[in-house]
């Protein structure tokens, strides 16, 4: 057993509301969007290593990207990497650690982040983390980091909680994941909501406990191949696990329904880099609003994101709001707030052809 958490880094998305930068080949987790010389995996494993042993991290990613995760994480063995045959959503690919892993240590104690946030005062949140660590060592707790929200968004869970201003652990009263654009609006006007940052700590056996509890069928599935895990045949039975289980997420799947769930404030400059907008906010900008990274002349152009090459000269006139990326073989114009519509623009892509995607 090790006093010290395993950090279990969720590695295997797609980033599509980040294309055509981000593409299926080497989506956004494994970019260096940030310019500082790191990809967004290697800056998140960075975090962590102040608080947990190297033998401790653990790395949940899609068979397509065990290469590119050995590649930047080379400390790593490849025990450390759990290889998901297929894309399942965060319930499962939560789980599968979390059976994995209590195997190993029953008494472990897990953060579970994803590998493509920002985190801009990484003091404070080391202490957050360590808060939660802490709080999460009570049996059956389900602990959640929250962020103060600035605008209605509907691609957040929500969390109300009751307040208690003497303790740093808050029990949640209702969470409430992606709600509508009505409801968020709802929720940021009442001044007693938070976003749920997607990054959770608890006891690997009060997740288990949970999942037994509200998702039956999960568990049964781990279970059965508990004697699998471990050896040469846990691929082989991860796959067939996989091809059974739902596609929904740990937030629709255990925290909406648990009465188990807690939630420490974080206050340490958050963004889980989204998208292009949530990318804008946080960039410097020109005197317009504008975040340039080309070689570029505008004219009467506002609050936009022109991301091109700066071998070509880019000429832009009369835009307010809109993105400009130009990426390999893709172009890409739209509005700038239209992350609704990546899926649709990386499906019809599809349909041009898989070098577009």
């Amino acid at each position: 057993m090790q006093d010290k958490p395993y950090i279990v880094i969720m590695a295997g998305g797609i980033g599509s509301r980040f294309w055509p930068y981000s593409r299926r080949r080497r989506p956004k987790q494994f970019l260096d969007i940030l310019g500082t010389g790191r990809s967004l995996l290697q800056m998140t494993f960075d975090r962590f290593r102040e608080i947990a042993e190297l033998d401790q991290f653990r790395i949940v990613t899609y068979r397509k990207y065990v290469d590119l995760v050995k590649e930047q994480l080379p400390e790593l063995e490849d025990s450390q990497i759990f290889i998901e045959p297929s894309r399942k959503n965060t319930a499962t690919c939560i789980a599968y650690a979390a059976y994995k892993i209590h195997a190993l240590d029953p008494e472990a104690n897990l953060v579970v982040t994803p590998a493509d946030h920002l985190i801009l005062q990484e003091k404070k949140f080391t202490d957050t983390i360590l808060k939660a660590v802490e709080a999460a060592k009570i049996p059956g707790r389900l602990i959640t980091i929250g962020i103060r929200p600035n605008r209605a968004e509907t691609g957040y869970g929500y969390i109300q909680y009751h307040d208690n201003s003497s303790e740093d652990t808050l029990k949640v009263k209702t969470f409430t994941e992606k709600p509508n654009l009505k409801l968020a609006k709802t929720f940021i006007d009442s001044g007693d909501f938070v976003w749920n940052s997607g990054m959770f700590v608890w006891k690997a056996s009060s997740l288990i406990n949970a999942i037994q509890a509200y998702m039956p069928d999960l568990a049964e599935v781990f279970e059965d191949g508990l004697s699998f895990l471990g050896t040469p045949g846990e691929y082989e039975y991860i796959t067939r696990a996989y091809m059974q289980v739902k596609n929904i997420s740990i937030d629709y799947g255990i925290l909406e329904k648990s009465n188990q769930v807690y939630m420490i404030l974080g206050d340490f400059g958050w963004s889980d880099l989204g998208s292009w907008n949530s990318l804008h906010e946080l960039s410097p900008k020109d005197e317009f609003n504008n975040v340039i990274e080309a070689n570029a002349i505008l004219y009467d152009t506002s609050n936009s994101y022109i991301k091109v090459n700066g071998d070509k000269l880019v000429v832009v006139q009369g835009l307010d709001n809109y993105l400009i990326n130009e990426s390999d073989n893709v172009l890409l114009i739209c509005k700038l707030d239209a992350e609704k519509k990546f899926r649709e623009f990386v499906s019809n892509a599809r349909k041009k052809g898989d070098d577009f995607i």
